[in-house]
């Protein structure tokens, strides 16, 4: 499994963002979801210690926070990769081949679904449909679709954006 390694925040790198969220949001309770969605938009996940420091200044048990968090799927612990790929596994695309698509894609990448590379580029994640049954079999990259895929077509792709095209 690769799973990048990041170093833990030091409170003075998020202080200045809390502050900023306590002045926009008043941190209460009901602006739970906001806040973590604001925090997932800032580090692209949600740090465990900003979490921490979060539940102090909501004055709300860590687990409240840890539940919601958890509950709602946009929401991840671990950093994500600059590129989100996600392979759809609905009925269409897995009688088209998303399967061997898939094997090949963690393969290629040396990732399972819901990891992401070691350099930081790439995460995978295994969605149940994008709504493109009449491009099966497809996968999204950073909200643009790509249809009517092999396991070639989908590692040239992949291979356009590690190059930034």
């Amino acid at each position: 499994m690769a799973e990048r390694e990041t170093p833990p925040l030091k409170p003075e790198e998020y202080d200045e963002f809390l502050v900023d969220l306590e002045s926009k949001f008043k941190l209460k309770e009901g602006s739970l979801i906001p806040v973590l969605q604001r925090i997932q938009g800032k580090f692209g996940y949600i740090p465990k210690e900003l979490l921490k420091e979060v539940s102090d200044r909501l004055n709300l048990q860590l687990s409240k926070l840890y539940g919601v968090a958890t509950f709602y799927a946009q929401f991840s612990f671990t950093p994500k990769g600059k590129h989100i790929v996600k392979i759809c596994h609905g009925t269409a695309c897995h009688v088209k081949g998303s399967v061997r698509i898939t094997d090949t894609i963690q393969s290629k990448l040396g990732i399972q679904i819901g990891e992401t590379t070691n350099d930081g580029l790439f995460t995978i994640e295994r969605v149940a449909c994008l709504g493109c049954c009449s491009l099966a079999p497809v996968m999204m990259v950073d909200g643009k679709v790509f249809g009517h895929l092999s396991p070639d077509k989908a590692i040239k792709i992949l291979n356009d954006y590690k190059e930034d095209k």
